[in-house]
């Protein structure tokens, strides 16, 4: 299972995909804040989002799950 990961503790400031859309290697899929910064999230590799593990306003540590891919 491919997953896409939080390369940075922060707060998830906005997640642009949902459930069912099809997403390609390099595509931002969420904005993290840290810092008073806006951190793009990317895909490393294409897929479909499978399931969200994190809500908009949840923080995350570097390393965690944001998305599945199938």
């Amino acid at each position: 299972m491919n997953t896409v990961v939080i390369n940075m503790a922060g707060n998830i400031w906005k997640i642009l995909v949902k459930p069912g859309d099809a997403i390609e290697k390099g595509q931002e899929v969420a904005i993290l804040e840290s810092m008073k910064m806006e951190i793009p999230i990317v895909a490393e590799t294409d897929g479909t989002v499978k399931e969200i593990k994190m809500s908009e306003g949840d923080f995350a540590d570097e390393g965690e799950v944001l998305l599945e891919l199938q």
